[in-house]
Formats: structure tokens, sequence, C-alpha cells
């Protein structure tokens, strides 16, 4: 079944930028290349599928995604989803302050940062099961506090944080067949609760 979808789509809605720098929407956008039910797109990206679904419609509100079908599953009657376009422009025209894009990329990262978390959480809850059938689980956590002076100081804490763990997983990199991989996410946000003593 044959579905017109542009190539690319130029923004010029603010909703539609505020939805497209969401990482779980703008990822989900990603998968909707062809149709796909909220079910499929949730397996894809290891996610629950309510929380996709609910993703889905305020992408299709804002008018990003369309429906285009249905199917029967079973017992359930599942909706099809698709993108509007393949690649997607923001316009000049939107010409947001430079505050408003700050905060579009700070919403867009702490959605990121709460997605992450809660990925680490199931994660951790299915290697928790595998290690009660004594299974041995390799893992390893680091969690430590820096007082950074300035949005500069971060900015660049962060640069070099970020060329460290690479350089050090491009050393360790496997090249061989079989050998298990192992997920390594880094966060850096503002500690709640005031200053340490």
């Amino acid at each position: 079944m044959a579905h017109e979808q542009l190539e690319t789509y130029v923004v010029e809605a603010p909703e539609q930028a505020m939805a497209l720098l969401n990482p779980l929407r703008a990822e989900i956008l990603s998968r909707l290349a062809e149709p796909a039910s909220a079910a499929e797109v949730a397996r894809g990206i290891n996610e629950i599928p309510q929380r996709v679904n609910y993703h889905l419609k305020a992408l299709e509100k804002v008018g990003l995604v369309r429906k285009v079908g249905s199917r029967q599953v079973r017992n359930l009657v599942e909706v099809l989803y698709l993108a509007i376009a393949r690649t997607y422009v923001l316009s000049e025209a939107l010409n947001f302050a430079n505050e408003t894009i700050q905060q579009m990329k700070d919403q867009g990262a702490l959605s990121h940062l709460i997605h992450t978390a809660e990925r680490i959480k199931r994660d951790a809850l299915a290697l928790m099961e595998r290690s009660d059938r004594e299974e041995e689980i390799p893992s390893a956590t680091l969690d430590t506090s820096i007082r950074l002076a300035s949005a500069e100081q971060r900015s660049a804490f962060v640069e070099e944080y970020v060329q460290l763990v690479n350089q050090l997983v491009k050393k360790y990199q496997s090249k061989a067949e079989g050998q298990e991989t192992y997920q390594v996410i880094l966060a850096v946000y503002p500690k709640e609760g005031g200053e340490e003593s």
C-alpha cells in the first residue's frame, strides 16, 4: 500500500519544532519512514507501547505524523502511523530568541535524561532477574559531583568528558565476534538540594 510522504519538510510552526527537539519523539518519528503501529515502534526502541502511543498522539496533534490505516492483530485493531516526511529542516522564519532555543535544547536534554533513566531501570531489573538465577552479571557505576563555576566551564567539562570516554571506548572496543556488549551511559545535570557540605 503506497502512501505519500515528503522527502523534506520545512518546519515553520514552533510547536512542531519543540516536538522535533524532544529526543524520544524524534526517535519515534525516525521509525515511521514506513507505516508502523505504536507496538512496532515500541519494540524497535525498547519502550512500552503506552508511552509510544502517548507521543504518537502528540506528534499527530502538531501534524508531524498521520494515521494511514489499521490492521487486526489477534483481538486488537492496531492503528498505523506514517511520518509526513523523511527529513526535517527548521525554518529560519521561526526566528527563535536565543533564550527560547536554549530552553528547547534544555527541555530536549531533560526529556532524554528521563528516557535514559527509565531505560537503565528496566535493564537493571532484567539483569537482577538473571542474577537471581546465579548468573554472573559484571557491571559498574560511577556517581560523583563537581562544582562548575560558569556555563562556559560546564560546556568545556562536558566536551572533555565526552572526548575522554570516546578515547576509552576506542581503546577497549573489541572487534572479535561473540563478545559481550556493555552499555555506557553518561549524564551531567544540576544536583538537587543545593550545595554539598
